[in-house]
């Protein structure tokens, strides 16, 4: 279809909150635009979630993101919610499946959410264009308060505009600062931006700790901040990994201590004096391989203590040695960054928009949704459906 010169919407990024906008205006009967740099349109979509894409949870609430106001997300989550998304994914008759903590997967592939959201694009007549360049945006507003692209594509002009850019995390799949450009073309103010939900770096002394551990993997509770989880951790061969990690980062700010706990469903002290009660025979290592895999259990324990038969450890002893594994605490180096992040947190500010249409309270027209606002959710799909609640909530009003 032929590019028109003037359109109701014009969205820029074509990712799951854009598309979500996009279909939701196209229904409106608004003539609409989404464009993207990229040359593929929903990239993050199809590599999320090992490519079966984790598209929402079935328990969403504002406590489960992070944002200097932890307010604003409340609206747009009550007006569209996981209940919602799940009506439209069970009406394309799309399965899935249920796995911890209420995150719910693709049967299939990534692919089967992202047909849907073009599927719906293209009946609500949206035309899509991808591998398009933004050179310069101008709003008229004295006059007619209309938006003016320059772009590889020629000139577009729309009445309302919406950034649904997202945020710096994976650059390698076309990530970039343009939202936050745009954001502060207009003098809108931005909340610092850091990796979320990455691995996290140790210093030398904690990597020679866990010097030929990487691969194995452990149930943890991690703490920082005042906040925990309990989830896997994941040691590698620069540091900690895996989704209690992932979910702790968000958290954690450079020179924090963080808190492991290695054995979540023991009592270590209380465990080895039962043994020592009944005089059970066995060592302290393979005790500990009850709970631990071989390997982390007997490094782990040799890092204070030589391994003995539990009779033979003093009171003192194995408080000490609950500690160690109870009570694993670290200063990490740094995250693995930007590169392998899933989110970014930080971003436009939501103080300078309004909570129900996502308009900038200061620029009739312009819009922020998805990634590229200061709201960050937890792991396990929360931040597919800011992305959903977000977009719908914008595309009822444009």
């Amino acid at each position: 279809m032929e590019l028109k010169t003037h359109y109701d919407v014009v969205i820029i990024g074509a990712g799951a909150a854009g598309l979500m906008c996009a279909l939701t205006a196209g229904e409106r009967r608004r003539s609409v635009l989404l464009l993207d740099h990229a040359p593929q349109i929903g990239k993050k979509i199809l590599i999320s979630g090992g490519g079966r894409c984790n598209f929402t949870n079935r328990s969403v609430s504002a406590a489960h993101y992070l944002s200097n106001n932890p307010h604003f997300c409340k609206s747009a989550l009550s007006r569209f919610t996981p209940d919602d998304f799940i009506a439209m994914v069970e009406k394309q008759d799309i399965a899935y499946h249920e796995k911890t903590l209420g995150q719910l997967f693709c049967n299939g592939s990534a692919r089967d959410i992202l047909n849907m959201l073009l599927r719906g694009c293209e009946a609500a007549g949206v035309q899509i264009r991808n591998t398009c360049t933004i050179k310069n945006i101008q709003h008229q507003g004295e006059t007619t308060n209309r938006f003016i692209l320059q772009s590889n594509l020629g000139e577009i002009s729309s009445d309302t505009l919406v950034i649904a850019t997202g945020g710096r995390s994976f650059p390698k799949i076309g990530a970039s600062d343009f939202g936050y450009r745009v954001a502060q073309q207009f003098d809108l103010k931005l909340q610092p931006n850091r990796p979320g939900l990455v691995p996290l770096y140790l210093n030398a002394p904690e990597m020679k700790a866990i010097q030929g551990l990487s691969g194995i993997s452990a149930e943890v509770i991690v703490k920082c901040r005042g906040k925990q989880f309990r989830d896997a951790l994941l040691f590698t061969h620069k540091g900690l990994s895996g989704p209690a990690i992932l979910q702790i980062s968000n958290n954690w700010h450079p020179g924090d201590e963080i808190s492991i706990n290695l054995l979540p469903d023991i009592n270590l002290v209380e465990t080895i004096h039962n043994w020592q009660k009944n005089r059970a025979k066995t060592t302290l290592k393979n005790l500990l391989a009850m709970h631990l895999s071989k390997r982390l259990a007997q490094q782990w324990l040799e890092q204070t203590f030589k391994n003995k038969a539990v009779d033979q450890y003093s009171a003192k002893e194995v408080q000490a040695i609950a500690a160690h594994f109870h009570q694993w605490r670290l200063i990490p180096s740094g995250t693995a960054g930007y590169r392998v992040a899933e989110v970014t947190l930080g971003g436009v500010d939501t103080d300078m928009l309004s909570s129900k249409t996502f308009e900038v309270k200061t620029v009739p027209g312009l819009y922020f949704i998805g990634e590229v606002l200061d709201v960050t959710g937890w792991l396990g799909g929360y931040n597919f459906q800011w992305a959903w609640s977000s977009g719908y909530c914008a595309g009822e009003l444009v």
